[in-house]
């Protein structure tokens, strides 16, 4: 396979969402180091992004008595803001020139994985994601100071039930195992520790805001990691993000979800090292520019919403915008990925758990959908005899299989069947 033509497409495909049309075969022309460097460049929103409102969301308070016509209307516009916040951040991936932005706050949402399926209300999730967006590709430690106070993940992890006279460790545990330093790195005296260093917090589930009373944090000197001393969330934050196992930590999970889920994070990779000062960006560039990362074994299987948003991209849809965005939201839903809604705290699956019998059909269905809504002209504009040489760069595709080959060029007079085959194909949902 052409190398070139590989990191290029893992570029598009992994530290975004997909090409739009053209870009793909400009940057072919354009290399991999300046590919690779106006990609990772993208820490900021892009003129698309601007067009994109921000969701209209409010304090909707405690539940009203059910049965009463105030309850009616609040759990409709409960549906409404839900509906709202997903479509807008789909848009937002669809649209942001700087994809890399939006699929860093996508990769951290995977890892500090909350749902509204507990915390129920919008306003909570939302400021959630406007506090990774501003850490997306910033320093871990300032992230992980913020998250611990996030009002969303406390009420997901219980925390607001976690009280002096009756620990709640939920959070605690959480915390080391799943967010900053990994599975058998810390004792179960150190999770008991930590959650009492967690108490003192009050939260409003309605709007995600939470309150600190001293008077009810356990402020009694702890041992925590082998270290004594009197914890807030910051000096918490401080000692956990120190340790040599968030060193190795984050970093493997940068690799699983971005170069491989299959194979291990090399010991002392340049990675790892990357992350010593805690610098998200640096770490994204060490991954970007590994050996492994244009190693042809390390594919990795599209998750849904990506899969959904690189067609969006190419077709030119903005997923708000569609005639039957209901239809979107539970196509995604039946396909197990939609925003907002991972499944459990450690987030959604990766790999061959995307690729069901039943998964197949939902895609197809959903892509005939998609052909219904989007732009089709550049692949009708080629003419027949090009359109297989066309379809690889308009999707990005590294290279097909001789078996899809065939089939792409036997369909070439059909540009919709011949996108649908494509983008159903296995080059074009297993990122090669």
């Amino acid at each position: 396979m052409n190398t070139d033509r590989l990191v290029i497409s893992r570029l598009f495909q992994r530290f975004g969402f997909g090409p739009k049309p053209g870009e793909f075969a400009l940057a072919i022309k354009a290399g991999i180091d300046a590919t690779r460097t106006q990609l990772l460049s993208g820490g900021q929103s892009g003129p698309g992004a601007t067009t994109i409102p921000e969701p209209l969301l409010t304090d909707l308070g405690p539940y009203p008595e059910e049965g009463t016509a105030a309850r009616k209307i609040f759990n409709d516009e409960m549906r409404r803001q839900r509906r709202d916040l997903i479509l807008w951040w789909l848009d937002r991936m669809a649209l942001n020139e700087n994809s890399f932005l939006e699929k860093m706050v996508w990769f951290w949402h995977g890892h500090w994985a909350t749902s509204l399926e507990k915390v129920e209300y919008a306003l909570p999730m939302y400021k959630q994601n406007l506090l990774m967006r501003s850490s997306a590709v910033g320093n871990f430690k300032v992230l992980a100071r913020a998250m611990i106070e996030d009002g969303a993940l406390q009420f997901w992890l219980d925390n607001g039930d976690n009280t002096i006279k009756a620990p709640n460790e939920n959070f605690a545990r959480e915390l080391m195992e799943l967010f900053i330093l990994g599975v058998n790195n810390y004792s179960e005296d150190d999770v008991k520790a930590v959650a009492r260093a967690l108490t003192g917090y009050s939260i409003k589930k309605s709007s995600g805001a939470i309150f600190f009373n001293p008077q009810r944090h356990d402020n009694s000197t702890l041992r925590i990691l082998e270290v004594q001393g009197t914890y807030f969330a910051d000096q918490l934050a401080n000692l956990m993000v120190a340790r040599a196992d968030c060193s190795r930590f984050i970093p493997e999970r940068i690799w699983y979800r971005f170069i491989s889920d299959s194979s291990p994070l090399p010991i002392d990779s340049a990675i790892e090292k990357s992350f010593l000062q805690r610098d998200i960006a640096s770490t994204m560039s060490a991954t970007a520019t590994s050996g492994e990362f244009a190693d042809e074994a390390n594919s990795l299987v599209r998750s849904p919403v990506e899969w959904f948003i690189s067609i969006c991209r190419a077709l030119k849809i903005t997923p708000s915008r569609v005639s039957r965005p209901e239809f979107i939201l539970n196509s995604l839903n039946k396909l197990g990925q939609l925003p907002f809604a991972p499944p459990n705290v450690g987030g959604w699956p990766t790999g061959e758990s995307w690729l069901t019998a039943a998964s197949a059909q939902y895609r197809l269905e959903m892509a005939q959908y998609l052909l219904t809504q989007g732009d089709i002209s550049p692949l009708k504009d080629t003419a027949i005899s090009q359109r297989y040489g066309f379809i690889g760069d308009y999707l990005g595709v590294a290279r097909w299989s001789l078996r899809t080959e065939r089939a792409l060029r036997d369909v070439a007079p059909d540009p919709k069947r011949m996108f649908l085959m494509a983008v159903s194909s296995p080059e074009y949902i297993v990122s090669a």
